[in-house]
């Protein structure tokens, strides 16, 4: 906590307050660090006892005095400039409610081939475009990494508690409501890698978590709203199961999309599976891509561009 402190107390930004949520710490009441924060006037320690992580960041928002708040977890680092470039950008441009920056993994010891291609393809997301096209595929913002218009969260009721990841469906929820999100194309947050991070360790952050959870919003999606014929790429067991979660909300498919001849002609669940040359068609239907395996992704988007479909208008790619 101390390099995450001295980080903040070291911004050129030096206008703001630091809200210190103390979720039942068991080994901070002796902390030096108390003594530092007391002596800090920039800094407000509240200890509810233990809450919860969402809970403690309800609070936070409630409690908070400024009309802007930068997210931060204890154990990460940010850049000098951070809260400076940030802030900036809000006050140039009010019609966006959330700016992110690009981060770094350390220590690179701890960091596994698996991550380093989230955070690769997280750090690309950056317009507004990007993010609202992407983010059915993966958390297209790192939380610690945010700042964003108190108002503009607090309109939502703040972060929901349940068997999800809070953060993925704040900006699930900020999207569904059409506020503009963007990132900055600048490394700003180093984000600590570890074995005891929550992501790890607990339930809500597991893949049917995220399955669920994309399924209930995807549901309320004004594109597959639209009528237009839906189809899914991907006729595995795996990919069936995942998109499962739309389909009990009503949303069948006229076809599945594979590329296994083995699949090709048989029906699963009394829907045809189609080769992708099915899809050079008028009108197109709208194509949800669920296909994870490594570069599936790529050639899919690929031969869906060759054919006219358009990203974000024609087609998402769904984690």
């Amino acid at each position: 906590m101390d390099q995450c402190l001295d980080s903040i107390l070291s911004q050129t930004f030096d206008n703001f307050e630091l809200l210190a949520i103390n979720d039942g710490s068991t080994d901070l009441a002796s902390s030096p660090l108390i003594t530092r924060m007391e002596q800090e006037s920039r800094i407000r320690l509240i200890s509810p006892g233990r809450v919860g992580l969402v809970a403690a960041l309800n609070l936070g928002l409630k409690s908070a005095r400024s009309p802007l708040i930068a997210r931060m977890d204890a154990d990460d680092i940010m850049h000098p400039t951070r809260l400076e470039k940030q802030w900036n950008h809000l006050e140039k441009h009010p019609e966006c409610a959330l700016i992110a920056s690009q981060v770094r993994l350390f220590p690179a010891a701890l960091v596994k081939a698996g991550f380093l291609t989230y955070i690769e393809w997280q750090n690309n997301c950056l317009t507004s475009e990007d993010i609202q096209e992407e983010i059915y595929w993966e958390s297209p913002l790192a939380h610690p990494s945010v700042m964003f218009r108190r108002s503009c969260v607090m309109a939502l009721s703040g972060y929901r508690d349940g068997l999800f990841p809070e953060d993925y469906d704040l900006w699930l929820r900020m999207n569904q409501a059409g506020l503009r999100m963007e990132k900055l194309s600048e490394v700003l947050l180093d984000w600590r890698e570890g074995a005891d991070r929550l992501t790890r360790t607990d339930p809500r952050y597991r893949r049917s978590a995220f399955d669920r959870l994309r399924g209930h919003y995807l549901a309320q999606e004004p594109r597959l709203l639209s009528g237009r014929p839906l189809v899914i790429w991907g006729a595995g067991r795996p990919t069936r199961l995942r998109a499962r979660h739309l389909m009990d909300r009503g949303f069948k498919p006229v076809a599945w999309i594979d590329v296994d001849p083995k699949k090709i002609g048989n029906q699963v669940w009394d829907i045809p599976v189609e080769s992708p040359l099915w899809l050079q068609q008028e009108p197109k239907p709208f194509v949800l891509s669920y296909v994870t395996a490594r570069g599936a992704r790529e050639k899919n988007s690929q031969r869906l561009q060759k054919m006219g479909y358009y990203r974000g208008r024609d087609y998402l790619m769904i984690g």
